[in-house]
């Protein structure tokens, strides 16, 4: 697999107290399967689905404290962790964890963006990230919410090199950040109305499934939560879901479109 262009979403994770539970929920919603948990890396577990890596779930370290809920994080592509993670100082960022290598597998770092935005870096070794993306079970896409999207355009922007467009339109405050000519990352602002104050900006990750309404029913089935949708757009019919332990997530069938494409600028 040739190396991805610095900034592309390469791999995600989460770590949940109950990482068995997790397994049971993502089996079922989106037809994984996992291997045995590498103890030599804190039972990290990676996820597959029909034999290709596409995510992975872990538990947390013995003594570590329990984050207040789950997360999936989201690792963008670099050849270079350490001076990514320099980049991300001086955009206005926060290294929350040091560009640590993982054994033979990688460089990992951990970051957060001027808005509170959290994410990772990978640089690969023998983990090259996803090997299935954008097929059922799989990475998708995933977008910035945000509380303040001026900061987060400009740090993402200057980190990652990004070219970015908005969509046309009054109602909605939507922008993606592009690759060349490779769209890569969405970006939403997070309306008082919509979103809780309680609730911090992040990084939503979508999952591809064969239907989307079937995957939601499961999720609820097994004590996940529906936030909104299912609904249909121009890019597939999408909801998103809460898990049972608190990780937000949303799942899009990309086959089931409605309405023309947005116009961009």
């Amino acid at each position: 697999m040739a190396a991805r262009t610095e900034g592309t979403p390469v791999w995600t994770d989460a770590m949940f107290t109950d990482a068995e539970a997790a397994k049971t929920f993502y089996e079922d919603v989106l037809g994984w399967t996992f291997a045995e948990a590498s103890t030599e890396f804190g039972d990290y577990t990676q996820a597959y689905r029909n034999g290709k890596a596409v995510a992975a779930v872990v538990p947390p370290m013995p003594g570590q404290d329990t984050p207040p809920q789950s997360a999936w994080c989201l690792y963008f592509s670099s050849p270079d962790a350490a001076a990514t993670a320099e980049r991300i100082r001086t955009a206005g960022g926060t290294v929350l964890m040091e560009p640590m290598r993982i054994g033979d597998s990688g460089t990992m770092c951990l970051a957060r963006d001027p808005a509170g935005v959290v994410f990772g870096v990978w640089q690969p070794g023998e983990h090259r990230g996803f090997e299935l993306e954008g097929e059922t079970g799989s990475y998708a896409w995933a977008e910035v919410f945000t509380r303040e999207p001026e900061k987060s355009d400009a740090f993402f922007t200057s980190v990652f090199g990004y070219g970015s467009k908005r969509m046309k339109g009054e109602n909605v405050d939507y922008r993606v950040f592009d690759l060349g000519s490779d769209p890569v990352l969405g970006r939403m602002t997070m309306s008082s109305e919509d979103f809780p104050p309680e609730v911090p900006s992040y990084i939503q990750i979508y999952f591809a499934v064969d239907n989307c309404d079937k995957a939601v029913e499961a999720a609820e089935r097994l004590s996940g939560r529906r936030v909104f949708g299912p609904m249909d757009s121009p890019f597939g019919r999408f909801a998103a879901i809460l898990d049972p332990q608190g990780a937000a997530f949303a799942v899009i069938d990309m086959r089931t479109t409605v309405g023309e494409m947005p116009e961009m600028e």
